[in-house]
Parts: structure tokens; C-alpha cells; sequence
């Protein structure tokens, strides 16, 4: 009689691509293929050699592995919540203030936020979008952001006045 192999069968669909999906559409995923290992596992069972029957500890160690894989894509999913939850109630924090993109090109005032599932984006009043992430100046409304210097060498301007004079000090 064929052996059939339940961890094949269960994952067998499943591959890299997997690490794109949602964490919704992965235990979603992880539910049908968690089903798919249950049926597999009691058609092994009624299908074995009386003779040599499957060892125990080998259906315990393959119904722990994929229990351990299905609480991995749940606790994905609640962590992803938390971010989209945390994401949201900054956005709110963000209207009205001072922002400058990380390039330093584009300031405004916060007019409104949209809350994607990768980020947040701000749109000015100006009608700029400006996506928050690590560079981003922010600050409190009716504050002026101080754009970044250039790098041009301005080492001649700093030591004298408007004259022309050298200044010390």
C-alpha cells in the first residue's frame, strides 16, 4: 500500500511566495492546509499496514511541528494589528504640525493623514505628500523647521558682517 506523507500533502503548496501574504490571507492559508494535515493524518492512519503500524511519537512530533507553525501566523497577525493599531493613533497626533521630508525639498503644515498597511502618508495644505519614515522632520504647529544647509563652503560669509568687515569675537 502507498505511504502517504501528511506533511507533504499539507505543505506541499505552500512556498516562498507565502511571505508576501497578508497575515490575515496566511492563517487563513494555515486554517485549509491545518484541515488538509488532519484528513491526510486519519487517511494515513486508516490506510497503514496493520502489520507495521506508524510509530506514535512520529504523528505527536508532526501534529506539534504544524501547531507550532500555525500559532506563528497567528501571533504575526495580532503583532500586524498592533502596528496598524500604533499607526493609526499617531496619525491623528500629526495634524496640524510642521513637517519636512527627508530630503529636506518639501515643508509644510499637516492638513491630513492616510494610514496604509506599510505606512503613514501626510499631505500638506500645499497639497505635498510626504510618506513618514526615518528622516522625516516633524514639529509642533507653528514652529518653522530649519531646512538643511547646503554644502557649499560658506567659511567666508560666517567671519565677516554685512559691511564686509571681519568680525571676532
Amino acid at each position: 500500500m502507498a505511504a502517504v506523507d501528511p506533511l507533504a500533502g499539507a505543505t506541499g503548496s505552500s512556498s516562498s511566495g507565502n511571505s508576501s501574504k497578508t497575515a490575515a490571507g496566511a492563517a487563513v492559508s494555515a486554517n485549509l492546509n491545518y484541515n488538509n494535515f488532519l484528513q491526510l493524518l486519519v487517511a494515513q492512519m486508516k490506510n497503514q499496514d496493520p502489520t507495521s503500524p506508524m510509530d506514535a511519537s512520529q504523528q505527536i512530533s508532526q501534529l506539534a511541528s504544524f501547531s507550532q507553525v500555525e500559532q506563528q501566523i497567528q501571533t504575526n497577525s495580532h503583532l500586524e494589528t498592533v502596528l496598524q493599531n500604533q499607526w493609526i493613533s499617531q496619525a491623528s497626533d500629526y495634524i496640524g504640525k510642521q513637517i519636512m521630508s527627508a530630503d529636506g525639498k518639501t515643508t509644510g503644515t499637516i492638513k491630513e493623514v492616510t494610514v496604509y498597511t506599510d505606512g503613514i502618508i501626510a499631505q500638506t495644505n500645499a497639497g505635498d505628500k510626504i510618506l513618514i519614515q526615518a528622516g522625516v522632520t516633524i514639529a509642533p504647529a507653528g514652529t518653522t523647521i530649519d531646512t538643511p544647509a547646503a554644502s557649499s563652503d560658506n567659511s567666508s560669509s560666517d567671519s565677516s558682517n554685512s559691511n564686509g568687515d571681519s568680525t571676532s569675537s
